[in-house]
Parts: C-alpha cells; sequence; structure tokens
C-alpha cells in the first residue's frame, strides 16, 4: 500500500499569495508564495492520484494576518474545513483565549490535537491522538502544542491550562495506540525543531515527526533514532509530502519532497473564493502605499532584523526614546524593495499591540538580555522558550554565543559608552515579550500603537533605508 503524509506548518493566516524570502547566490531574492488556494489545490491533485492520503497541520494557523486576529481566529474556519486537514496543534492558535480556540475547534471538521495541554483538574482540554485507517493499515497521531504557552506567552493565552514537553505522555500514548492496532506512529508537534529532535532521542517507537515552530526549511529529512523529522518552512511557502510504502503492515520505504508553492501549483477554486471573501473588507489597506524601502524588509536572521530595526524606529519616533525593544517574533512575511502598504504594518505587528515605556537599570537591560539569549541558545532545548533574539534599537551589544548561561554578552555600548548599570534609563517596547513586567519601574502605556506609531513615522520618512550597524554582534 502507498501512503501519503501531506504536511503544512506555521502558515500564520497568510491566506494568499504574498512576498517570500528565498536565497540564490546573489544573496536574499523575494518571490511570490504560497496561499491556501495553491494549498489546497495541490492537496486535491494528491488525493485524486492517491485516496491513501492524510494531512496535517502543524499550527500557528489562526493567527498572524489582519483579517484572521480581527475575527479572532474564525475567519479560517472554512477556508480549513474545505481543506479538510486531518488534524491540527497549535501554540498562536491560542491567541485569543483557550475559549475562543475551543469555540473555533467546535466548528472544525476535524480535531485540534494536544496530549501535553491540561485544564486544572488534570483533564485534556483537547484530544491526545487521533486514530486513522487507509486500507487496513492504521496510522497513529500524537499531537503536542507549544510548551511555552504558559511560561512566556501572553498570560490570557493559557490561562487556567497547563502545557508540559510532551516527553512524559508521548511514550504513553505511543504504547495505547499500538495496541490500538496502530502501525504507523506519527508526532504532530509544535514545540520546535531543537525540542522536537531531543524528545526523539529519549522516545521509541515514533515513525514520523511532523516538526513547527521553528521555521526551519528542510528538504529532506533527518533521522534521529528511528524517526524522520521534518519542518516545511513558514507561511504556507511549502507543503512536505512523503511517499511511503507499506508492506505487511510496516514501512517498507519512504521518500520526501518539500514542494514549493507557487504559481506553477493549481488552484482550488473554490478555496480562492473563500479567501477572497475574508480579504474583500481590506482590499484597501492592501493597495493603500504609505511610504518605501531601499532595503528588503525581513524577520528571517536570529540575531537581529531589518523588519524590526524599521519598527523599532517608529516606536523611538513615537515615544521620543532611545532604546527600544520587542520581541523576536519569527512570523510575518518579508517586504521588498519598493513599496510599504498598510497591509505590510499589520503583517508586522497583526494584534497592534500597544506601545510603552519603562525605566530600566542599565544592570536590568543586561541581565533581561541575558535572559533573552539563554531562552534562545540553551545547551537544553527544552529551555529554548523564545522566538528569535530579542530586537533592540540603540544599543550595541557584543557577545559570545557559545558561553554559558548569564556570561554571553561580553560589552553593552550606549552612544559609544560602556552602558552604566547603575543609571536608570526610560525605554520604550511593544509587549510584555518586548520587556517582561518583573523588569523596570513607571511602566507606562504610550498613546499611540503600535501601527499607528509606524504610520505616523513613515508619513515623516516615507523613504526608508534600515541600519547597517547591527545591534547584536557576535565576537
Amino acid at each position: 500500500m502507498k501512503l501519503n503524509i501531506l504536511f503544512i506548518n506555521d502558515v500564520h493566516g497568510y491566506l494568499a499569495p504574498h512576498p517570500e524570502l528565498f536565497y540564490d547566490a546573489t544573496g536574499e531574492v523575494v518571490e511570490t508564495a504560497g496561499g491556501y488556494a495553491h494549498i489546497a489545490g495541490l492537496v486535491e491533485q494528491m488525493r485524486k492520484e492517491n485516496p491513501n492520503t492524510l494531512l496535517f497541520d502543524g499550527g500557528d494557523t489562526l493567527h498572524g494576518t489582519k483579517p484572521v486576529v480581527d475575527s479572532e481566529g474564525e475567519a479560517m474556519i472554512p477556508i480549513l474545513n474545505a481543506l479538510q486537514p486531518d488534524a491540527l496543534v497549535g501554540h498562536w492558535d491560542f491567541g485569543y483565549g483557550p475559549a475562543q480556540l475551543q469555540k473555533i475547534s467546535s466548528q472544525l471538521t476535524f480535531p485540534i490535537l494536544g496530549c501535553n495541554v491540561y485544564k486544572q483538574d488534570g483533564s485534556h482540554i483537547f484530544q491526545p491522538t487521533a486514530l486513522y485507517e487507509k486500507e487496513g493499515v492504521k496510522i497513529g497521531v500524537i499531537g503536542i502544542c507549544a510548551m511555552i504557552v504558559d511560561k512566556v506567552m501572553p498570560e490570557k493565552m493559557g490561562e487556567g491550562l497547563k502545557f508540559t514537553s510532551g516527553v512524559d505522555e508521548v511514550p504513553k500514548h505511543i504504547q495505547h495506540l499500538k495496541s490500538s492496532g496502530a502501525d504507523v506512529i506519527i508526532l504532530l508537534s509544535h514545540n520546535g525543531f531543537p525540542q522536537d529532535v531531543e524528545l526523539l532521542k529519549q522516545v521509541e517507537g515514533i515513525d514520523i515527526c511532523l516538526s513547527a515552530h521553528t521555521h526551519n526549511r528542510l528538504y529532506s529529512p533527518i533521522e534521529i533514532n528511528g524517526a524522520q523529522i521534518v519542518q516545511c518552512g513558514c507561511h504556507g511557502a511549502f507543503l512536505g509530502k512523503f511517499s511511503i510504502e507499506i508492506i505487511e503492515h510496516k514501512i517498507n520505504s519512504s521518500t520526501y519532497e518539500l514542494i514549493k508553492i507557487d504559481h506553477s501549483v493549481p488552484k482550488s477554486s473554490a478555496v480562492e473564493t473563500l479567501v477572497d471573501q475574508v480579504l474583500e473588507p481590506y482590499h484597501d489597506i492592501r493597495t493603500k502605499v504609505l511610504g518605501n524601502t531601499d532595503r528588503v524588509l525581513h524577520r528571517y536572521g536570529t540575531m537581529n532584523s531589518t523588519m524590526d530595526n524599521f519598527l523599532l524606529k517608529a516606536i523611538a519616533h513615537a515615544t521620543k526614546t532611545e532604546i527600544v525593544f520587542s520581541n523576536g517574533w519569527r512570523y510575518g512575511a518579508p517586504i521588498g524593495v519598493g513599496d510599504i502598504t498598510e497591509n505590510d504594518l499589520y503583517n508586522i505587528t497583526p494584534m497592534n499591540p500597544p506601545v510603552s515605556t519603562v525605566d530600566l537599570t542599565g544592570a536590568e537591560i543586561k541581565e533581561m538580555l541575558e535572559e533573552n539569549l539563554e531562552r534562545t541558545f540553551c545547551k537544553d532545548p527544552f529551555g529554548q522558550m523564545g522566538g528569535y533574539v530579542k530586537r533592540v534599537l540603540g544599543l550595541q551589544i557584543n557577545m559570545r554565543i557559545e558561553n554559558p548561561k548569564g556570561h554571553r554578552i561580553q560589552e553593552i555600548y550606549y552612544k559609544g559608552e560602556h552602558l552604566k548599570m547603575t543609571k536608570s534609563y526610560m525605554v520604550s517596547f511593544v509587549t510584555t515579550q518586548g520587556v517582561p513586567k518583573k523588569y523596570g519601574k513607571n511602566r507606562m502605556a504610550h498613546e499611540q500603537k503600535a501601527v499607528e506609531a509606524m504610520k505616523t513615522y513613515l508619513n515623516e520618512h516615507p523613504d526608508f533605508s534600515p541600519d547597517t550597524l547591527e545591534s547584536f554582534r557576535l565576537v
């Protein structure tokens, strides 16, 4: 029997084809990719070619663009039901609170899985596993939602819930699925590639791990302890496809390809209509030009980001501060050389968070940055709880990535001199991921939110060019 396992992850609400960052011999290039109409068209074609096909979604699906955020994820319901994935797990999908995610789940025609998400009474908010059958072959799937939701994300996301790594739960579910006749075991996880590799090292019996969260583009599977692990980038720019031959209820062989979703991919007219219906009210902001950039603005760098350099400059301009912080978000389609539209600004911060100021001492700034570096580069993968490195404007941080916890930063420069540890500095930021609540004094919300700050900045500085001097530098 031939079995197809299809996979998408971290689409982040990008409904239509959009700019995406790729690389060639010249460096960074921006091309149009993605879109649910193309994803659905390709999946439909593959299902026709082989009815023994399963499609899984690795999560970060119900959040990330203005139309999806405005609807608190509900705009995705008809599109996902038309696409017909077989299961979903989550992370930013909890962004509107657990009750809203449960409401959405009740309207989906497929399950949200989460073996590691518990209510206060110890019960699961979503079913831990699912079992599918194709031509007598049973495929067991275990779902893991992002373990960081109740640890480093905004409080409302994990309200009343507990999230674990899944390491303790997965072996029990493997045993249960196998006792129920499962021939193939799939782990559908949003913990991240480093975390999933570590889990696979500790757990026996997984055949395929469909990994998400860290936006890796893996063009071929990596084998860990007998399991094959893949990730498919982000924003729906790729679809992963396992083609598996099963003989006598065992995997005999498999091949894998990472398929780029571009104009050459077939399109579902039905899904295109659904997407157009969601996007129609947003036509004006998608076409309204507010400025331009002479370089690609993106978030694909672990240490520094041209896109966040723009965001932070706008915040600094609004607050009249010189030191600015934001979270190291991964999501957000790149902005190519040329026009910056109003919609681009919402792609940068789809939740349009408030801009705030707070007084931090130099020592607090250093401690906060060291904490963030540890959450990004911790040698224990399960200690990695952030996105990319925190974005910073106004400081020059020289660091050694290989150093132990608390000792990575060598120097912090402010205005050409070492940051003074005992001095207090008024800084600005967006969200508690930018500056956690435990740091600083005199925390105050500014009158402008992030999108308004960026609009104002472009109105006065319509021709934007990002800084060439990056805030974080490896020494």
